[in-house]
């Protein structure tokens, strides 16, 4: 699989290092990352530091990298976290930098995207993008974490989302138990 990780302005960094970090050991997939101006920056303001992963990283303004044309092939993109900001431009179709672009052609390739929309309330006008973006075949996945399993840490609570995000795109995990498995002490 050949993949596009693309980093946002919202909140909620950390599910886009738990995502990259579980990506980083798998070797069936094939990934990539562009950092918004704003994902960049939320990204230091919250996890510190700089991102630093083993995949290719695309500036945001490359409108040469593979995944700008259909003809590349490649399978998905995530857009994790999603603002809605991103969202709207998506909807609208709005291919104003790389990762607008991406996700326009994944929608016109009938490829995978992924939105991990991290955003509360939504406004009447946040749910109708979702509707527009679910309807032209994108997957709205809001960042909203699940506690069946009782995770013990952030980082393990950002996994349950992850673990969603992973699921739709196929990519086998063990970020947690499957529901109704025996589920181990944490």
């Amino acid at each position: 699989m050949k993949l596009l990780v693309a980093v946002g302005g919202a909140s909620g960094s950390l599910y886009a290092r738990r995502l990259l970090e579980t990506l980083a050991t798998s070797p069936a997939v094939e990934v990539a990352t562009c950092f918004s101006p704003c994902g960049l920056r939320v990204w230091r303001h919250e996890l510190g530091g700089e991102p630093h992963f083993p995949f290719r990283r695309y500036a945001v303004d490359d409108f040469t990298s593979p995944f700008s044309s259909g003809s590349a092939l490649w399978d998905a993109v995530v857009a994790i976290p999603c603002s809605m900001g991103r969202l709207a431009r998506i909807a609208h179709g709005v291919g104003d930098d790389l990762i607008s672009r991406a996700a326009d052609v994944a929608l016109k390739e009938r490829r995978k995207l992924v939105l991990v929309v991290r955003e509360t309330p939504l406004s009447q006008i946040h749910l109708k993008n979702m509707l527009v973006v679910t309807r032209a075949g994108a997957v709205v996945l809001p960042a909203a974490p699940s506690f069946y399993f009782r995770p013990a840490t952030v980082e393990k609570l950002a996994d349950t989302v992850v673990a969603r995000v992973l699921d739709q795109l196929g990519v086998a995990h063990s970020l947690q138990p499957r529901w109704a498995e025996e589920q181990a002490p944490r």
